[in-house]
């Protein structure tokens, strides 16, 4: 996976680029970003690639743990919409 592929709107990337952002701002920002990626593209390979392009560039940025949090601990739930949201599963 490329990153433009990892960071399809550059939120991540913009991320890196505010000074002064704060630990709750970066996973407001993290939560925009997982939300965006595609369902056939991989949020542990994506997230990889974004620890892997900027955290060395800025070791001491609030997103490195945010990133690094959310890939020991990827979200299992899928968004669901509809009928199956409001009943929930097996309803």
């Amino acid at each position: 996976m490329n990153l433009t592929e990892a960071d399809p709107k550059g939120l991540v990337r913009e991320s890196y680029r505010i000074d002064g952002i704060t630990a709750g701002e970066c996973r407001s920002i993290f939560l925009d970003w997982a939300l965006s990626i595609p369902n056939e593209r991989s949020v542990p390979d994506a997230v990889r690639v974004l620890i892997a392009t900027y955290a060395r560039l800025a070791p001491d940025h609030p997103m490195n743990a945010v990133l690094t949090e959310g890939l020991a601990a990827p979200a299992t739930a899928q968004r669901r919409g509809g009928r199956a949201g409001r009943l929930g599963s097996g309803d």
